[in-house]
């Protein structure tokens, strides 16, 4: 009887060690997940696009310059957190930029928030 609690403990043991290892390797779904390679170039793409329409509407009108660190998580849709320096004319600013994105919506599929310092957020959905 104690060499099957022994085999069933140890099983578990090993069991959970290797949930563990595994873990690590695999994404957390819904979990943040810093971009790197092609992920970041297509994130960037999109704070530009993003950024490009803002300035067609009543927005102003940013340029991103320099993108310090681009997150990606999957959220009812894609949510990209950028911290990321922004310029408005020879203004520059160093802003967290949110662009939660629902392609399947054909309208309101895409929101941007941009907070910069103590200056209050831009909130705009189209």
């Amino acid at each position: 009887m104690n060499g099957v609690k022994s085999l069933f403990i140890l099983g578990l043991v090993l069991l959970s060690l290797a949930a563990f290892v595994s873990a690590d390797d695999a994404p957390v779904v819904g979990g943040k997940k810093v971009l790197e390679g092609d992920e970041r170039k297509e994130a960037i793409d999109r704070l530009d696009a993003a950024l490009a329409t803002l300035a067609t509407g009543d927005g102003p009108s940013y340029k991103a310059i320099n993108v310090k660190s681009v997150t990606g998580q999957v959220v009812s849709g894609s949510l990209n957190v950028y911290e990321v320096e922004l310029k408005n004319g020879d203004d520059k600013k160093d802003c967290t930029v949110e662009i939660w994105s629902q392609p399947w919506l054909k309208e309101n599929g895409t929101n941007i928030k941009i907070k910069c310092g103590d200056e209050g957020e831009i909130n705009r959905t189209w």
